[in-house]
């Protein structure tokens, strides 16, 4: 018998790649800090997320079905395919006289609050394997 990983695991496995993307993305951010002309980047991913949830629970009541009257049709794509997290300039920050407009304080308060959000779900990961060992832990002492 082969171990299956759970969807609420398959989902949070998602969500900590995409943090991890986000990290690595703010972390060159300040590294370019003194790059002339350099923008801060980020990463937008709550859509991709959001479908990658529809996807492992099977959610499609939001989404209209595409009709294929013939058997020759294209089938449809799948939206979760097309789903993929946005990269962005972040704007609003006062360029220096180099054009540089990364702010040191913000990158940190953000790899921060990323960072808090990805132990947030590593620890969550951790109790969902803990309360699945507990349950075959206490299904052994039965038998």
């Amino acid at each position: 018998m082969g171990y299956q990983v759970s969807r609420s695991a398959q989902l949070a496995s998602a969500a900590l790649d995409y943090r991890a993307a986000r990290q690595d993305m703010i972390a060159s951010n300040i590294a370019n800090a003194d790059t002339p002309n350099y923008k801060p980047r980020d990463i937008r991913f709550e859509d991709a997320l959001a479908a990658k949830r529809a996807e492992i629970f099977h959610d499609d009541s939001h989404t209209l079905k595409m009709a294929q009257t013939n058997a020759k049709h294209l089938a449809p794509k799948k939206e979760s395919e097309s789903l993929k997290p946005t990269l962005y300039f972040r704007d609003g920050h006062m360029a220096r006289n180099d054009g540089n407009s990364v702010d040191i304080d913000v990158e940190t308060t953000e790899m921060s609050k990323n960072s808090v959000m990805f132990n947030a779900i590593v620890m969550a990961k951790k109790k969902d394997t803990a309360i699945f060992r507990s349950v075959i832990d206490a299904s052994q002492k039965v038998n």
